[in-house]
């Protein structure tokens, strides 16, 4: 069954990538597992994939210790800084940076480590107070300021668009971030390569794809509704 949900949201991939000119090769998808128990993350693996995402430290923590040990996984929740010691010697990308506080962090204990942390910047593109995130304006100057840390790489931005009723009202939002990755790699902020967008989740990730997304985020179309009661 989950199998089965993961090969008809690639097919939507596919279509979307169809509809707008692009290579699905162009986008990752991430298997959004939070809350969802090691054995079906195990079901997909075993069907060949590798990309999983995690939104709590602890979960995270847990099902990388019991599950192979070549799973890509990537943080795409809200990071504390304390947390980040726990997942600095495997975490393959963090999606959720949104302060400066937070990329010393990463640099530090990458550092220990020695390796480079892969990152994506949060951008609150829609300002949704109940959101994280910097500000649209925000992201140039801290670029800029981010540059400075060597055992941590900045390879794109990721958001998240309003829950609304039509997908296609969030079709603005995508399209403002891709356009800002534009932006910015036209300008050669301190050589950075804006490579990854992560954008895009159950309910609108085909609306992403078509705007740009090369990174969506699909939890409950792949493992179904998920019990908060943790």
């Amino acid at each position: 069954m989950l199998q089965e949900n993961l090969n008809q949201v690639k097919e939507k991939i596919c279509s979307a990538c169809e509809r707008s000119g692009r290579n699905s090769e162009e986008v990752t998808l991430l298997a959004v597992s939070k809350t969802k128990p090691a054995s079906d993350i195990r079901e997909l693996y075993d069907a060949g994939h590798r990309d999983f995402g995690e939104n709590y430290i602890q979960e995270l923590r847990e099902k990388h210790e019991a599950l192979p040990k070549d799973i890509r996984w990537h943080m795409i929740g809200h990071l504390q800084r304390n947390k980040v010691k726990y997942i600095a010697e495997y975490i393959t990308m963090i999606h959720s940076v949104d302060s400066l506080e937070l990329i010393q962090t990463i640099e530090k204990e990458a550092a220990k480590h020695d390796r480079v942390i892969p990152v994506l910047i949060e951008v609150n593109v829609a300002e949704e107070e109940s959101k994280f995130g910097i500000r649209y304006e925000e992201v140039p100057a801290f670029l800029e300021a981010a540059a400075a840390y060597p055992h941590v790489r900045i390879e794109g931005l990721m958001t998240s668009a309003p829950l609304v009723g039509d997908a296609e009202e969030d079709r603005w939002v995508f399209r403002k971030l891709k356009q800002l990755s534009v932006d910015i790699n036209s300008k050669n902020y301190n050589n950075m390569k804006m490579s990854v967008l992560s954008m895009g989740m159950s309910n609108d990730y085909e609306i992403a794809v078509e705007e740009g997304s090369t990174m969506v985020r699909v939890g409950t179309s792949i493992f179904g509704h998920r019990n908060y009661q943790r």
